[in-house]
């Protein structure tokens, strides 16, 4: 008897480990490490996937004892032996559970939903409920938020009895796509003969014969057939029932571009300072050398065309790339470059995709029909086989964070693929992260630099606007009268403009003025933010959802007043400033439908809009000749964090969105208005000097005892008892006093910025140190026990990206 070991979907600390489960003769031959299967589980014995990480012949227990596999889901592995491996670094690297890790790796699609169904067993003396709630059917689904509390007693009731029964089942989310397919049943000679025996009039069916009679034997997508030959589904429902065509479904894979519409490009000629990066790194592909190399390219440098040829030169050793991109937004452009470079091999995988995108894209890159991957975050995981290049552009971008388990940094796990696959990994950036810049500076990290532009043009000139002697003579918050007559010179001149406000929604907050009552969302401790265009108060963390409210909800006043500004609010008073101006709005709001990110940034690519007015995510990667003015509404947002890396945050984003300018012929300029002018961030933004501003950076957390200097873990705690929260950090306080050296250092605990999200009190511990051989062992302890605390919720992030 074979014995499969099985980790199971139930994330929790005492299922985080293999269970045993006997192979059936059925299954025999069948069952293989890497696939997924439907087993049994608990008491219930309710079905819940699962994934086979071995086999054993022998099994030390007693296979009487042991429960059988259900169902194999795969006809192979859908994790091979890296992945498998990859998760188990990675889950003891981030403290996650394995569970976490597996399904981190695989598409949404391929995650097992769990659907409950109610069989009839027998009809003798059934309750008349119970026989309303099957309808005359003998199986029905059960939703236990849409049964009433007394048919749902009586279900209990009929189950104990032994009249229903409760099964389980698991599915894959996503559903093959199926097109229909029209084939012609008719010959050439068949065709011309039908249509002279068809009516004047019967434009139509002429139509269509004609095309038949063109195209003999053809097998082709009905909306193709009706929307590219403008045949009508009238027509052709007509053909069918004169056996003239014969329509069937067929599984198709979904395609997530089209190559038509995107301009085929060749191989730029490299600079002086190009081909000496690319000849550095080549030689790595070539020798199939694990080399990390930071690349520090200032904005419009050329970085791109690198990537490109480096890929290239990866597919000329048979071999596949892998891009990472931070932001979804920049995909359109990027994907743009890298399919016109390469072509239907290209493969995208991103959370702007649907379930069954993702799922056909995850498929061609498996099975090796797609070799460039261009993807987000989770593109991490790319069931790539055999990798030659790993590429993260704006490694310095902190949405290669994962914030939730596993919670991983896809650079640490880009380098550990690079080890497993002996392969280069280039990061990329025109503002590294510190610590990137640092591990360069000490040789971890191969250092290149491109410090021109490719065209030789200067950077564009950035003002630094004081908005507190300039709003007394604008008497406009947001707008100053310089940043003001810079756009009204562009829109003459009919250039474009990026502005960028880092706030969406139209206010931040409701207060009156009457009390001082501000409204608050009932789940969090934060204030609801205005989404006029919704006519909403919505809460950014939780969701929750109210009217705007007419009166003072607290002492019925109507003096009520919406305070700050967001994306909205902007946009509105843009219209009002420059009427003919046209306008688009790029923030989380407008880009929730699919594919809304191409659009906008397509019709701004045209010069289909003067102003494109947005959130960080249009800060960098963009790249339009024709925008010469880059303006900052307020450099102040991030400034304002309180948290060590809020300086390094600002510095990036202004200088990555400053390099939006001027990237072409035309002479660029950036306006940034602070309240802030004289603060260092600022300044070294202003000349755009990463390496002074790194220089100056360092200085300060060295002093600060904060990374690059010292490691560092947030120990966090989550409850709905503020007091239990905590009671328990003060526990763990005094543990650790008794593990760490006099060297490292404790921060708390302490509540977290927004005390209370989702009705769960924040508090958090830091802990700081350079060399602890029994932190880690103590954590993972830790996390054994911290399942006794039914009332509170550990979290252990190594390396946060905030305190905050």
């Amino acid at each position: 008897m074979q014995v499969a070991a099985v980790i199971v979907d139930v994330p929790s600390r005492q299922t985080d480990r293999p269970f045993s489960y006997l192979i059936g003769s059925e299954l025999t031959d069948k069952v293989a490490v890497g696939m997924r299967v439907i087993v049994p589980f608990g008491r219930g014995n309710r079905l819940i996937q699962g994934f086979v990480i071995g086999i054993t012949q022998k099994p030390a227990v007693e296979t009487s004892k042991l429960k059988k596999i259900n169902e194999v889901q795969d006809l192979v592995p859908v994790l091979n032996a890296e992945m498998l491996a990859l998760a188990d670094w990675l889950a003891i690297s981030t403290f996650s559970f394995k569970i976490s890790c597996l399904q981190s790796m695989i598409p949404n699609g391929l995650r097992g939903k769990s659907e409950k169904k109610l069989r009839l067993v027998s009809l003798e003396q059934v309750d008349p409920v119970v026989r309303k709630f099957f309808d005359g059917k003998n199986e029905q689904i059960l939703q236990p938020s849409k049964t009433s509390a007394e048919t749902f007693k009586k279900l209990q009731k009929a189950r104990a009895a032994g009249k229903i029964e409760l099964i389980y089942q698991v599915k894959d989310q996503a559903k093959p796509k199926k097109v229909r397919i029209v084939s012609n049943l008719l010959t050439t000679f068949q065709a011309e003969k039908l249509k002279k025996k068809q009516r004047a009039n019967a434009h139509q069916l002429i139509h269509l014969l004609d095309f038949l009679a063109d195209h003999p034997q053809i097998m082709i997508q009905q909306s193709v057939l009706a929307d590219r030959f403008e045949i009508s589904p009238t027509a052709i429902r007509s053909a069918v029932e004169k056996k003239w065509l014969k329509i069937s479904n067929q599984v198709v894979k979904r395609t997530t571009y089209d190559p038509q519409k995107i301009t085929a490009t060749t191989a730029k000629k490299l600079t002086m300072d190009q081909q000496q990066v690319y000849q550095s790194i080549v030689t790595t592909i070539q020798q199939k050398k694990a080399v990390p190399f930071l690349l520090e390219g200032v904005t419009g440098s050329g970085k791109t065309e690198i990537y490109l040829q480096l890929m290239a030169a990866a597919i000329e050793q048979q071999q596949a790339a892998l891009l990472l991109v931070p932001e979804i937004s920049l995909t359109p452009q990027m994907v743009a470059q890298v399919v016109g470079r390469f072509g239907k091999q290209v493969a995208l995988l991103h959370s702007g995709l649907s379930i069954g995108e993702r799922l056909d894209e995850w498929r061609r890159i498996e099975d090796g029909t797609a070799t460039i991957i261009v993807g987000a975050r989770s593109a991490v995981f790319a069931p790539i086989k055999n990798l030659g290049i790993i590429i993260l552009d704006e490694e310095h971008e902190s949405s290669y964070a994962q914030d939730s388990m596993p919670r991983y940094h896809a650079r640490d796990v880009a380098l550990w693929r690079s080890r497993y696959h002996h392969c280069p990994v280039v990061l990329g950036s025109a503002t590294p992260a510190l610590e990137s810049r640092a591990r360069a500076q000490k040789g971890v990290y191969h250092w290149l630099r491109l410090p021109q532009r490719i065209n030789t043009r200067p950077l564009p000139t950035v003002a630094l606007v004081d908005m507190r002697q300039a709003v007394t003579q604008s008497h406009d918050a947001d707008f100053s009268n310089e940043l003001l007559t810079a756009i009204k010179d562009r829109l003459q001149k009919h250039e474009q403009i990026i502005l960028l406000l880092n706030r969406r929604g139209y206010a931040s907050f409701m207060m009156c003025r009457q009390c001082g009552f501000v409204l608050k969302c009932p789940n969090c401790d934060i204030s609801l933010t205005l989404h006029k265009d919704q006519r909403l108060m919505k809460c950014h963390y939780c969701g929750h959802e109210e009217p705007i409210p007419v009166k003072c909800p607290a002492c019925g006043n109507s003096k009520i007043r919406f305070y700050g500004t967001g994306t909205q609010k902007i946009q509105e008073k843009l219209q009002h400033y420059f009427p003919t101006a046209r306008i688009l709005r790029m923030d989380v709001d407008t880009t929730r439908r699919k594919g809304a990110h191409q659009q906008i940034l397509q019709r701004f690519g045209r010069h289909q809009a003067d102003i494109l007015l947005g959130t960080q995510m249009i800060a960098k990667g963009l790249d339009y000749p024709e925008v010469t003015l880059v303006g900052v509404l307020n450099a102040d947002t991030s400034l304002s964090l309180p948290d060590f890396r809020a300086s390094e945050q600002t510095f990036q984003l202004l200088t990555q969105v400053s390099g939006r300018a001027g990237r072409a012929e035309k002479e660029g300029k950036v306006v940034i208005q602070t309240f802030n002018p004289q603060h260092y961030a600022l300044q070294f933004a202003k000349t755009q000097d990463y390496e002074q501003f790194y220089a100056y950076e360092m200085h300060l957390r060295h002093q600060g005892d904060y990374p690059p200097y010292y490691f560092t873990i947030q120990l966090a705690a989550n409850a709905v008892s503020e007091q239990a929260a905590i009671k328990y950090l003060f526990k763990i306080m005094q543990e650790l006093k008794t593990k760490l050296s006099p060297e490292a250092k404790l921060l708390g605990p302490v509540p977290q910025m927004i005390l209370r999200i989702k009705n769960q009190y924040r508090y958090h511990l830091i802990i700081k140190f350079k060399h602890e051989p029994q932190l880690m062992e103590y954590l993972h302890h830790l996390l054994e026990t911290s399942q006794r605390q039914k009332n509170v919720q550990l979290i252990i992030i190594r390396e946060p990206m905030s305190f905050i």
